[in-house]
């Protein structure tokens, strides 16, 4: 056997990542990895903590030692801290807040890229994010760069009940020091402003399926 294939899924907030990521794991029968899950773990767990998120040395030191592990859920691999998932906790608009600020801090990407590279022990994957392709696996040969107008960002996060400046995020994922947000080298990138996310999914579909025949 070969080793695993990783189809990367990189972006802006609400280009689709998760959406589409999602279906294309289901439709090749890969495990999904959402890696922003595993920073808003992060996030919630400081929080939780009571840790000063604007202390990044303290945040570093959380992130060495909390005590965690890579579960494989029905195809959803998810990193649990104590034995628990914070599905819900993740998701509230202050642990969103301070996500940026807490994934910003270089040691803790050090920490993310290793951890993420371990979900590799559960087989082929489709993992999203925003610096798979150019970081955690820029040697993947399934390399996906998801985007759309901010305009439509908005709507589709208005529609999840979502308020958030995505213009601010956009800045603060570009410009960090470290693992920016940019386009993977040899990444193909999609504008999905007008497409559904069956339109979006079955085209990177199409794509590895023509590489794998291909291969």
């Amino acid at each position: 056997m070969g080793k695993p294939i990783v189809i990367t899924l990189d972006g802006t907030s609400a280009s689709g990542k998760s959406t589409n990521a999602k279906r294309v794991a289901k439709a090749l029968g890969y495990s999904y990895v959402d890696t922003g899950a595993m920073y808003r773990s992060l996030a919630w767990y400081c929080l939780n903590k009571e840790v000063d998120i604007d202390d990044e040395k303290a945040i570093a030191s959380m992130c060495r030692s909390w005590k965690t592990e890579l579960k494989n859920e029905e195809g959803h691999i998810r990193l649990y801290i104590d034995g628990y998932f914070p599905s819900k906790e993740i998701r509230t608009a202050k642990t969103s807040a301070v996500t940026p600020l807490v994934a910003a801090v270089p040691s803790v990407r050090k920490w993310m890229k290793a951890k993420q590279r371990e979900c590799i022990e559960f087989g082929n994957l489709v993992m999203e994010g925003r610096d798979i392709g150019s970081n955690v696996f820029p040697d993947s040969d399934f390399k996906f760069y998801l985007d759309a107008s901010l305009d439509e960002r908005l709507k589709r996060r208005v529609a999840d009940g979502v308020n958030e400046n995505l213009a601010a995020r956009d800045k603060q994922d570009s410009q960090r020091s470290t693992a920016p947000l940019v386009i993977p080298l040899g990444a193909i990138v999609i504008n999905n402003s007008d497409m559904t996310a069956e339109e979006t999914s079955a085209l990177i579909i199409k794509e590895v399926r023509t590489k794998l025949g291909e291969a």
